[in-house]
């Protein structure tokens, strides 16, 4: 079987393109603060892309290395400084409760990766909006939005059918249900018309779109299937697993699959071209192509109030 593989620059460049465009246009320069309390390399890789992406984009970017127990006071600095748009913290910091707890400190005006509570909320609740008027879109998590717009990239997504509707008839598994990128990847999916199993190390839920109301929260439902038996039934199966020694047997695959890993490592054995017929093996530039876009929104509701 023939097999394309998209790489995330190519998803990417037409967003950013029109991220430069915009700022160019009219005239602004948002600026980015990253916060980065913890050692971790990934995270250093990611802000020192950031970094990179947001010059060449005209975004200011600053990333603040702090300590963690400093952390708290300086993102509640930041909420106050108007000359900053957004906000972002590099995690793990604390892990747990903690930093949820950070999560909610960053102000939604300047939560650019949509962890703070209000916007988690809404996107659980299948809420669009975040005024009654319908002026201004909710915030919708970096990577989860990558994963969405790469799949309406490669045409998984049928553009001529109603929103809520575009992933009528899909099946889609996703092997990660972490609070960053796996549980709300799956309800996005579910909330535009998809059934989503979402799997992790403690077994395996099945979501779907709410019924009634065309835009009514999804609805989560344990489920007995194994993974075996899941992925054989997917026709998009998307993989997140944090670890470098996990491989998901090609031979699971459904024949003409579309496979997605956005893992920072190879979550698909490298014989999974013989069954998919698109493979994209990384997300990361279309997520900071998401955050940016991201910043873009926040500004202009900023600067519009």
């Amino acid at each position: 079987m023939s097999c394309k593989k998209v790489l995330a620059s190519e998803v990417a460049a037409p967003f950013r393109q029109e991220l430069k465009q915009t700022i160019q246009e009219k005239g602004i320069r948002p600026k980015l603060v990253g916060f980065l309390a913890n050692d971790d390399p990934a995270a250093v890789m990611y802000a020192n892309w950031t970094a990179k992406t947001c010059a060449e984009t005209g975004v200011e970017f600053e990333l603040r290395k702090v300590d963690r127990n400093n952390l708290e006071e300086c993102v509640v600095e930041a909420n106050e400084d108007k000359s900053i748009h957004g906000i972002m913290v590099y995690y793990p910091v604390f892990g747990g409760n903690q930093d949820q707890y950070i999560q909610n400190v960053v102000s939604p005006r300047k939560d650019v990766e949509s962890l703070c509570h209000q916007y988690r909320y809404n996107m659980y609740h299948n809420i669009r909006y975040l005024d009654p008027e319908e002026s201004q879109k909710c915030i919708i998590p970096c990577t989860p939005l990558a994963v969405v717009k790469i799949l309406e990239y490669v045409g998984v997504y049928n553009k001529i059918l109603n929103y809520g509707d575009r992933l009528h008839g899909k099946t889609i598994t996703v092997i990660n249900r972490s609070e960053v990128v796996g549980r709300p990847l799956a309800a996005l999916l579910a909330n535009d018309g998809a059934k989503v199993f979402s799997v992790d190390v403690t077994g395996i839920q099945e979501f779907h779109r709410g019924q009634g109301l065309k835009l009514k929260k999804h609805e989560v439902f344990e489920c007995d299937k194994t993974l075996e038996e899941v992925v054989a039934l997917s026709d998009v199966v998307i993989t997140g697993v944090p670890t470098k020694s996990y491989k998901l047997p090609t031979s699971l695959l459904k024949d003409g699959v579309v496979a997605l890993n956005f893992s920072t490592f190879k979550n698909f054995e490298d014989d999974v071209t013989d069954k998919a017929s698109i493979y994209i093996p990384s997300v990361g530039k279309v997520t900071v192509a998401m955050l940016e876009r991201n910043l873009i929104r926040l500004y202009d509701y900023q600067t519009r109030a």
